[in-house]
């Protein structure tokens, strides 16, 4: 048999053998996950704020009708990546997804900073998302008559009398209670509420073409060629998702077969979406006069359809609460493999006894996002959210062409096309995607990788589950039943026998005389 292992590599840089991975013992989390629930939690994932807000803003103030051509380039640069992950997914079916990609292939450090950063990264996410589903509460809240006290209505200094943003803390707790009933549970709600999602951005489409004038989309280039391409830079962060899905691989009945599918189809038809749903609104109004912050709202109500636009709000805040969920579980499940790989303290990777979900950290996040969401304006909040995610792009799309040249004879579920053109144009495009990031967001990232270089140095290098074990030695024995305990160094494979020590010169006598 063809081994698989690509483990090696000492001090920092040693790695987790693939097969390895793949063969871990213990009782992890429940296996509960089919094709289509995964389908569904990475389109929960990927559509979001990208149609109901961002579309309409990339239109009015970058791109105008060539919004379109910018989805289009930024689904080419993330189906490069994506079909990284795919890959990945076929082989390793664990959770963890980049973090647990780049230990295997890139080292230790490597999956250490990336799991690191992603913990911020995806946290914040559902902050924001949570901040952003909370303003168009206000504004359906507004619609009805009613007044809320303005104590609740937002962070301090995003208006008078501002004291928290209630009904986003709320949300993330909500979110978090949910996940904590059972991935089964969860993942039912999600696929729900991710048809629910789909029906209304369907609605929008098929009603919208009705009134569509081809006028509008003269000029298509308004804001020139380079208009498309900055747009681009600004949707791609509406077109990922399925990375943050990837780490529910451990929850998949079938994870070799089933990740691949879910991560190509979650993204085919979120994109097949976004190009009808951006053809829509830039044909039914012109994008000098399209709402930057609602944009089919004022498409619809430009063409006499205004009571839709309540209809409207209520999907945008089902299909970004869906966001919620996809990050919120990505970020649980990459905390619980940094722990069970002994990076993080074992306390943290605990499962529940029968929902085989990992509740302490589930809290913690929930807990960590409902306080940013709370407290800090959605800007703030917002710019925690970009750095760590493009680093994970270059990190998966760097492992699989290394991977393919290391261990071109490994056995894979799913090969990329275009070796190794594809994964580069991944790497290269999320580098430049990275350019474009504030000096602020940089000053946060640094602080926060100092932060995590210390508890690396100081807990995660020594106790981690490969400390002490030689490149190429046998998988590390885990404690039964403990599925996020941190893995134990490997024994010897035949341990010597114990030596029976000679019996003192007296009582050897008396046996003599016995016999």
């Amino acid at each position: 048999m063809t081994s698989t292992s690509t483990g090696g590599g000492s001090g920092m840089f040693r790695r987790k053998p693939v097969d390895e991975i793949a063969d871990e013992t213990g009782e992890g989390l429940s296996r509960s996950l089919g094709l289509w629930q995964l389908t569904a939690i990475g389109v929960g994932g990927i559509i979001g704020a990208g149609i109901f807000a961002l579309a309409g803003a990339v239109a009015n103030e970058t791109a105008g009708p060539a919004v379109l051509v910018s989805f289009l380039i930024a689904g080419l640069a993330s189906a490069a990546a994506a079909l990284s992950y795919a890959e990945f997914a076929g082989m390793i079916p664990k959770a963890g997804s980049a973090y647990t990609y780049g230990y295997a292939v890139l080292g230790e450090a490597v999956g250490w900073f990336i799991g690191w950063d992603l913990l911020l990264e995806y946290t914040a996410i559902v902050a924001v998302v949570a901040i952003g589903i909370s303003g168009y509460f206000g504004f359906l809240v507004g619609e009805l008559g009613a007044e809320l006290p303005a104590w609740m209505l937002g962070a301090p200094g995003t208006g008078d009398g501002h004291v928290v943003d209630l009904f986003a803390v709320v949300l993330c707790l909500l979110i978090a209670f949910l996940l904590n009933r059972g991935i089964k549970t969860a993942a039912r709600f999600e696929t729900v509420v991710v048809g629910l999602k789909v029906a209304v951005v369907l609605l929008v489409i098929v009603v919208g073409f009705f009134h569509v004038k081809t006028s509008n989309y003269s000029p298509f280039f308004p804001f020139g060629l380079s208009g498309a391409f900055t747009g681009a830079a600004t949707v791609f962060f509406a077109v990922f998702g399925y990375d943050a899905m990837s780490t529910a691989a451990e929850e998949s009945r079938d994870a070799r077969r089933h990740m691949p599918k879910a991560i190509i189809w979650s993204l085919a038809i979120s994109m097949v979406l976004y190009v009808l749903a951006t053809l829509v609104l830039t044909g039914m109004q012109n994008y000098r006069d399209i709402d930057s912050e609602s944009g089919f709202s004022s498409a619809f109500a430009s063409v006499g359809l205004s009571g839709l636009a309540s209809v409207i709000a209520v999907g945008a805040i089902i299909g970004i609460l869906t966001v919620m969920f996809t990050f919120m579980l990505g970020v649980t499940r990459v905390w619980f493999s940094m722990s069970r790989d002994g990076l993080l303290p074992a306390w943290f990777g605990k499962l529940h006894p029968v929902r085989r979900v990992p509740t302490r950290v589930t809290w913690i996040v929930g807990v960590a996002s409902a306080v940013i969401a709370g407290f800090l304006p959605i800007r703030e909040a917002a710019e925690l959210t970009n750095i760590g995610i493009l680093l994970a792009f270059v990190v998966v799309c760097v492992a699989v062409i290394v991977l393919r040249y290391r261990r071109p004879d490994a056995p894979r579920t799913f090969r990329l096309p275009g070796m190794p053109v594809v994964p580069v144009v991944g790497a290269l495009f999320s580098v430049w995607l990275i350019t474009f990031l504030a000096p602020e967001t940089w000053l946060r990232f640094a602080v926060w990788f100092v932060i995590g270089a210390l508890i690396y140095a100081f807990y995660g290098y020594r106790r981690s589950a490969l400390a002490g074990r030689p490149p190429g030695a046998g998988p590390a024995r885990t404690r039964p039943g403990q599925g996020g305990d941190r893995a134990r160094a490997a024994r010897p494979a035949t341990a010597p026998s114990r030596v029976r020590r000679a019996p003192p010169p007296a009582r050897a006598a008396r046996r003599s005389r016995r016999r």
